[in-house]
């Protein structure tokens, strides 16, 4: 019975690490949010600085690319050559992809200074690709309309997600405390 508590004991304290960092970038991440009142449709400055930025990237296909408050929601709308082509929400800031990130790499610990280093440039990386996805997204649903469920439920987060799944596997492969052990060997 005690060569089996052994046996998990890595796997346990890597729930437990994952789950422990998870809950808390989750708790500070709420406490962020709550600054901002949805009921009144105001929408979150990081939120609202991805909105920016896309339409920044969107200016390189088409000066005109713009964004504009949601009446209706807290969220932007962003406009393609002068056609309201998405709603940009808090969900599509990335922020939650960003927490599992960072999350998985604090779980499958490393040294401390490889951390310090991977994590801000794995979240800049994800930020980048996600401006650069919420931009093509545009681009794709002003050409292919009739494509918005592969594109935006399919396509899209898949490029995201294998992102932050090559990210993990560096970090795995690379710096995390199992690739030291196998390097040992």
């Amino acid at each position: 019975m005690n060569a089996n508590r052994q046996a998990y004991r890595p796997f346990l304290f890597f729930l437990l690490r994952f789950g422990a960092a998870y809950l808390l970038l989750v708790f500070l991440y709420a406490t962020y949010l709550g600054q901002f009142d949805v009921k009144q449709k105001e929408v979150d400055s990081f939120t609202y600085e991805v909105a920016q930025q896309s339409k920044f990237v969107l200016h390189f296909f088409d000066d005109s690319a713009s964004i504009a408050p949601n009446p209706k929601e807290a969220g932007v709308k962003l406009f393609y050559r002068q056609r309201w082509i998405a709603r940009i929400i808090e969900g599509c800031n990335a922020v939650s992809v960003m927490i599992l990130f960072v999350s998985f790499v604090i779980a499958f610990r490393g040294k401390m200074k490889s951390m310090f280093w991977f994590i801000p440039l794995g979240i800049v990386i994800i930020h980048c690709a996600n401006i650069l996805r919420i931009a093509l997204l545009a681009v794709a649903l002003y050409h292919f309309p009739q494509a918005e469920h592969v594109l935006h439920g399919v396509l899209f987060p898949l490029a995201i997600y294998g992102i932050v799944f090559l990210l993990w596997m560096v970090w795995v492969n690379r710096f995390s405390i199992y690739a030291q052990r196998d390097e040992v060997k």
